[in-house]
């Protein structure tokens, strides 16, 4: 029986689990990192990754609105996940990435099951790390446990009444005398790699809360717009996460300059989705219930703690070695000429952007 609703069909070639490419390409890992069991069960506040040879996880409610919001029909949804593999092996067959299907169907379902715009988002996904290095290169939770055990970030314990995970970062926790900023990116890569595993994330999303207590004129200036710009290009295009909503609170009057560096790389969608509440709590509340918050943000669910999020990071570092600490992926891929990341090369017009925005960091300061 056909879906209701149409779907892209492969081009130049059709799906068959019997018979795909990649059995042409042995060589190939099809499989992801092996997941500790035994850490998992320390950290059980925490769903698991879906297992090894893939299984939905997901309960009929997450089924029927994986179903309405991004065009997944679990009748097809793995041979989706082999029309996207064939894809990969027949455009990019030097591309050394997973090609299991759970790792894939994060891409598919990031994109709405859109073949072309999934497997656009994967190359991204590659082509950050290598247009970044400073950032990918040996990235695993021991190599910024400075920024855990600062308190930069951590993630709720509890899901909002949507099951989305709430990311918590605390930019005002650190100072640039302290360690350089791409530390700070290195953890939320690192935290938003872990939030994606469990299909729950893929269907439901993520939302942000960003506490800017304590952020002044040093913080603030120091990333920089080409900076700024790389940190979006990966979240918006490069990263196969939803982010549904950004919530800023106790922003100074300084964040006006800063979200001046942020929005023109923004999609009109996603800046739509930043709510400032100032220092209004009851506002806040309005987005994210009380029930999930903890204590310092006027919530019920007990004090913040920093140490749980950073104890399952730090608990997977063999997994995040097997995920990053590879030879580079993308060495002798030849990339579509309009790629994501632009390089150096427009660090030019970013540092003449920059000189103006500063001072008016400084005017709003």
């Amino acid at each position: 029986m056909k879906p209701t609703v149409p779907r892209k069909q492969p081009r130049k070639h059709e799906a068959s689990p019997s018979h795909s490419m990649a059995d042409q390409h042995e060589s190939i890992d099809l499989g992801g990192p092996t997941v500790d069991s035994s850490a998992a069960a320390v950290h059980s506040w925490f769903p698991s990754p879906p297992p090894p040879i893939y299984s939905c996880t997901l309960t009929p409610e997450l089924v029927a609105k994986a179903r309405e919001e991004l065009q997944e029909k679990p009748e097809w949804r793995l041979r989706d996940v082999q029309a996207l593999r064939d894809m990969i092996l027949k455009e990019q067959p030097n591309l050394r990435t997973r090609l299991d299907d759970a790792f894939l169907l994060r891409f598919l379902r990031a994109r709405k099951f859109d073949y072309d715009r999934a497997l656009q988002l994967l190359l991204n996904y590659h082509a950050g790390r290598k247009a970044w290095p400073e950032v990918f290169q040996d990235l695993k939770p021991s190599t910024v446990k400075h920024v855990l055990d600062l308190g930069f970030l951590t993630v709720l314990p509890r899901p909002d009444p949507n099951g989305r995970y709430i990311l918590c970062l605390r930019p005002g926790k650190w100072k640039p005398n302290d360690y350089p900023f791409v530390d700070n990116v290195r953890a939320i890569y690192l935290t938003l790699e872990k939030l994606i595993q469990p299909e729950e994330t893929q269907v439901n999303g993520i939302v942000i809360l960003a506490d800017y207590t304590g952020v002044g004129m040093s913080q603030a200036s120091n990333p920089g717009p080409f900076l700024a710009k790389k940190v979006v290009s990966i979240l918006q295009d490069g990263f196969p996460i939803r982010i549904k909503a950004v919530n800023i609170i106790n922003e100074p009057r300084i964040f006006k300059g800063i979200f001046a560096i942020i929005k023109p790389f923004l999609k009109e969608k996603m800046a739509e989705r930043y709510i400032l509440h100032g220092s209004d709590l009851r506002s806040l509340h309005r987005n994210i219930p009380r029930s999930v918050l903890p204590e310092e943000y006027g919530g019920t669910a007990g004090q913040l703690d920093m140490s749980a999020w950073s104890r399952l990071l730090l608990d997977c570092e063999e997994e995040f070695v097997v995920e990053f600490c590879q030879p580079d992926p993308l060495e002798g891929v030849v990339l579509p000429e309009s790629m994501l990341f632009e390089g150096e090369q427009a660090s030019g017009h970013d540092d003449d952007t920059f000189r103006g925005l500063r001072s008016q960091l400084y005017y709003c300061y």
